[in-house]
């Protein structure tokens, strides 16, 4: 009865509510509410666990990790745990998508795939931790999501981000209770979604600040095409640590895919990180919108754009 009215209930528009009957042996009828969030793109995603399991440091060195395509393992005790957290860390990337193997609870018959030598991010039981320690693992990133620490590391983790957007980072991170504070009241979803909305705003700052000026490099060729210009976009960067960053960013799936995508489509794209970047530009000065030089400023002296509301 409970899949059933679920089933004829019609989908809910971002940010409405459904009730389902269902009916309960001992309790009776009950009704359950159903609302979807706002931003689909947050529909699945717990920020929540993912601060339960790991400080803000360990985080930004994960998120490091994984913008440049590296090799990530989870640990935990829970499927529940792995899951949230995996899916939360991929949600930090956006506008980009992963683009390699995605396994947020990897079977252990099939441990053997942490062996593979192109990128992935995959969460195990802790029980297969013996196994895993036995495997020849190339190089990877393993988290233990219940102690905050890393079974094994590359030791350059703190050093993949500009020194500068990474403290910023940090400090926004650190932050974040604080903020959610000033703007939360009773209800507990509305905190929940406060949380999600602040902790993605602070990393598509983080993007803003580095690729904002993209768009502003997509130029048409004489047959009509759109092209990126990709040395002219990175060495319009006057920030040297931004600019050795792009240099290992440009190269990897995640931007090639974002880019080709703007390049193929017919109209700009309107999505959330697009409508930032257009706030971010018009903050500029003219004479600096066409040369796109010293552009760059450092987050951590913008808190307030966390507050604007989408």
């Amino acid at each position: 009865p409970f899949m059933r009215s679920l089933m004829e209930s019609p989908f809910p528009a971002p940010g409405k509510t459904i009730k389902v009957k269902t009916f309960l042996p001992g309790a009776g009828n009950e009704v359950i509410e159903l609302r979807r969030p706002m931003d689909s793109r947050l529909e699945h995603v717990d920020f929540e666990c993912l601060f339960k399991c790991l400080s803000v440091r360990q985080i930004i060195r994960i998120f490091a990790s994984l913008l440049l395509e590296r090799r990530v393992i989870f640990v935990a005790d829970k499927l529940s745990t792995l899951s949230s957290c995996s899916h939360a860390v991929v949600a930090l990337l956006y506008p980009f998508s992963w683009q390699h193997t995605f396994i947020p609870v990897l079977p252990s018959s099939m441990i053997d795939i942490v062996c593979c030598p192109t990128p992935f991010l995959v969460g195990l039981l802790s029980s297969s931790l013996p196994k895993l320690k036995e495997l020849p693992v190339e190089e990877a990133l393993m988290v233990n999501l219940g102690s905050d620490r890393f079974i094994r590391q590359m030791d350059d983790e703190d050093t993949l981000l500009p020194r500068k957007l990474q403290a910023a980072l940090e400090q926004a991170l650190e932050r974040k209770n604080e903020l959610i504070n000033q703007d939360s009241d009773s209800d507990s979803d509305d905190e929940c979604n406060t949380l999600n909305g602040l902790v993605s705003e602070v990393f598509i700052r983080f993007f803003v600040e580095t690729i904002g000026h993209y768009s502003l490099f997509l130029t048409q060729n004489e047959k009509g095409e759109r092209v990126f210009q990709r040395e002219a976009f990175r060495k319009s960067v006057a920030s040297k640590s931004i600019r050795r960053f792009l240099e290992v960013f440009m190269e990897s799936q995640m931007f090639a895919g974002f880019i080709q995508d703007r390049e193929l489509r017919k109209c700009r794209a309107k999505g959330l990180f697009e409508q930032r970047v257009e706030q971010y530009l018009e903050e500029l000065p003219d004479t600096e919108q066409s040369g796109v030089n010293k552009f760059l400023r450092g987050l951590g002296n913008k808190m307030k754009f966390l507050h604007k509301k989408n």
